[in-house]
């Protein structure tokens, strides 16, 4: 298969990932949030991707899109390189886990298979980015990670963070302050009527912190105990 522009490589990143989350066919109106373009845009680009002969993706008009299998394996080589290139930045360069996103945005679609190789290698070839995420195998295999959101969590459970959504540097930065990073155990201690926020307490900290919606659905966690 030719090399992908840019764009392509973009639209087929963001359906994956909202195919994931959701279970069912991507609609336009899910894909221009996600992309930020107006759903013209994106009808416009869902009907060449239709229509390309590397026949990526089938699309159904009011049944939404969802991707054939050589369009799950070019999205996941570009999911692979963005995580790899965020878990170089901060591991090699410095960077905190709130600046990479921005960064692996551009650069995941400019290296290529060899450097992408060599980032893997210096890394030890981790399973996983900065913020959790698995990292897709050479080839493009991921297996979804057995985890739920942090708003699914009952009060008295122990769990641990598995993954935060890289999408927002502010969350990242505030969680940072809290401590509640990857791997970190916590305790959910109380929650508010109402739909209001969840209070957690992490292992080692007297502290105890209120988190809305807003936070919890996008901090993942599995289980370890029930209190």
């Amino acid at each position: 298969m030719p090399r992908l522009t840019a764009a392509v490589e973009d639209y087929l990143r963001a359906i994956y990932e909202i195919e994931v989350e959701t279970g069912a066919a991507v609609n336009t109106a899910a894909l221009a949030e996600r992309l930020g373009v107006s759903q013209a845009s994106v009808s416009g680009m869902l009907r060449k991707l239709a229509e390309a002969p590397e026949r990526l993706v089938r699309h159904a008009r009011y049944h939404g899109v969802r991707l054939n299998p050589a369009g799950k394996r070019a999205a996941l080589e570009v999911i692979r390189h963005h995580r790899l290139v965020e878990a170089y930045l901060v591991t090699a360069l410095g960077y905190g886990w709130d600046e990479v996103h921005h960064e692996a945005d551009h650069l995941e679609h400019v290296i290529s298979e060899a450097f992408e190789d060599r980032i893997a290698a210096f890394l030890g070839h981790p399973d996983s980015d900065p913020h959790g995420e698995p990292i897709p195998a050479r080839g493009g295999r991921l297996e979804r990670p057995d985890d739920v959101r942090l708003t699914d969590v009952a009060v008295g459970q122990r769990a641990r963070v598995s993954r935060v959504s890289d999408r927002d540097p502010e969350l990242l930065q505030y969680l940072g302050r809290l401590g509640l990073k990857p791997h970190q155990r916590l305790l959910v201690t109380a929650r508010s009527p109402f739909d209001g926020p969840i209070h957690v307490q992490p292992d080692g900290s007297q502290e105890i912190y209120a988190l809305g919606r807003r936070i919890t659905d996008d901090v993942f966690v599995r289980i370890e105990s029930q209190g």
